[in-house]
């Protein structure tokens, strides 16, 4: 079974990570645009693409930052919503959810 540290450093791994990835589509994002049409057509789709994983990080910082706030203040691994206890299987393939199977559900 998995502890509420490793828990706790597993999340900060991953924050880790996304942190680099962040800065790694920020700095792809600040490259010059081509001059030639055609290469900037694509370069715009793929700023797009960029924008969105982009995004998708921000939320998932979002999600661990408050996942790392419930492991501070004791209420980490209770459901924000019903006040149940997630199950450990949940937890370990979702570590910064806030909700039981139950609440989720009903998203």
């Amino acid at each position: 079974m998995t502890t509420l540290e490793e828990r706790r450093e597993a999340l900060l791994a991953r924050l880790g990570e996304l942190d680099s990835r962040l800065h790694a589509i920020e700095a792809e994002l600040d490259v010059p645009v081509s001059k030639d049409w055609e290469e900037a057509a694509v370069e715009q789709e793929d700023d797009e693409v960029l924008e969105a994983l982009g995004a998708q990080t921000q939320t998932e910082v979002r999600r661990i930052r408050a996942a790392l706030e419930r492991i501070r203040t004791g209420e980490y691994g209770y459901c924000v919503e019903c006040g149940a206890e997630i199950a450990p299987a949940r937890l370990d393939l979702l570590p910064a959810t806030p909700f039981c199977a139950d609440c989720a559900a009903k998203h």
